[in-house]
């Protein structure tokens, strides 16, 4: 079976399908990804093989465009999807699809792939899909607040450039979606663009060698991990890592473990002798020495610290965070700070990690969501439905 793997150019709405495609080829499948050179690049570094297309998207670059000097995106107004609209989110990559999907689909049609794996929002995957008549599969790399309304928009906005290419009617939908947000997380209105199955999220944080610190959890302090993702400190988030690191070193029973790209580490300043900061490493060498973690609210961090069982702080930036840092407080598993001044306040960063680490509650409710996690099938229990649906079981 061949196996083409298709993303919208950020590659943190790649990373969660890297472990589906390391199933397939594990099971004797052809995989190529096909991308953007943003793409291109993770796959080759995760060890896949992949074909560029266009140029370099550059995440950071269109999410400073017009952002005002010393603020954060939250802190000037944009970048968060408070609202169900999914205007914000998907737009970009409605436009995005109409100057790639020629080029995409040459590409593929080339390739000849027997299914097509794609994150819901790289569009032009429904146009190979319908015209090579191959099934596409969607693969959630964000819990999932629009259901079928991004597909609906897609088709609105798409459907005369599909049918120049012989698909007129309604546009293809997905055969299937595979959805790795554990299903107590998703909400009762939870809906879908196609049917759905449940995959277990296992943890890819990148590539990288074992920190060179003590990964054995820190005696009688609570190691306290800091992660708030590739773009926060360089979408003017340095006070933001500041006031953590501040909060946190008012706590004495502390350890703060913080991973900030070594540019910025000077910029930070000095810290405490409990606080370490070092270079981003792949956050599974090391949750499990961690007590709580303070992060972002992406989806990568979110769902590793929740495979890892801890109890969580979220901060939200941009994007579906807020949505996020919602759902895992109404679980029990966090404490939510939607706002930006509060975010700011290192009062309010001692006061909530302190709330983690002294109500049983919150780790209670961790582990039981990591036992939930755990019970998903793997990648590799998904590989057979695979095949069947491509038509090339056995």
């Amino acid at each position: 079976m061949r196996v083409l793997f298709m993303s919208t150019p950020v590659p943190s709405h790649f990373a969660p399908m890297i472990p589906l495609a390391w199933a397939l080829r594990a099971a004797g499948h052809d995989v190529l990804v096909l991308g953007q050179p943003d793409i291109a690049s993770s796959a080759l570094t995760a060890g896949l093989p992949a074909v560029e297309t266009g140029d370099f998207y550059d995440a950071v670059e269109a999410l400073t465009a017009r952002l005002p000097a010393g603020q954060r995106p939250n802190q000037a107004g944009r970048a968060q999807t408070g609202d169900r609209s999914p205007f914000t989110l998907v737009w970009p990559w409605i436009m995005h699809a109409r100057y790639l999907m020629k080029d995409h689909l040459a590409l593929a049609a080339e390739w000849a792939p027997d299914l097509v794996v794609c994150d819901p929002f790289e569009f032009s995957a429904l146009l190979v899909g319908g015209v090579l008549k191959v099934p596409v599969v969607h693969h959630c790399w964000d819990i999932d607040p629009l259901g079928a309304q991004p597909f609906a928009m897609a088709q609105d906005l798409l459907g005369k450039r599909f049918a120049r290419h012989g698909l007129p009617g309604t546009l293809p939908g997905p055969s299937l979606v595979m959805d790795a947000c554990p299903p107590s997380l998703r909400g009762p209105d939870a809906a879908s663009a196609g049917p759905v199955r449940s995959v277990r999220y296992l943890p890819y944080n990148g590539t990288g060698p074992l920190p060179d610190f003590d990964t054995a959890p820190p005696g009688r302090r609570h190691r306290v991990a800091v992660s708030l993702g590739s773009l926060t400190a360089s979408l003017n988030g340095i006070p933001l890592f500041r006031s953590v690191v501040d909060g946190l070193e008012q706590l004495k029973d502390v350890e703060a473990l913080v991973t900030l790209p070594g540019v910025h580490h000077e910029e930070l300043g000095a810290v405490g002798e409990h606080t370490r900061v070092v270079e981003p490493v792949p956050l599974n060498l090391f949750l499990d020495s961690c007590a709580a973690i303070v992060h972002h609210g992406g989806t990568g961090t979110t769902l590793t610290a929740c495979a890892f069982g801890l109890p969580q702080l979220v901060l939200p930036q941009i994007g579906n965070e807020s949505l996020w840092a919602a759902r895992l407080q109404e679980a029990g598993v966090a404490v939510a700070c939607p706002e930006p001044a509060r975010q700011d306040d290192p009062d309010v960063i001692c006061e909530g990690v302190a709330r983690l680490l002294t109500t049983p509650s919150y780790p209670a409710a961790a582990r039981a969501l990591a036992v939930e996690m755990a019970g998903l099938p793997s990648p590799a229990e998904l590989v057979g439905p695979l095949e069947e649906l491509a038509g090339c079981a056995g």
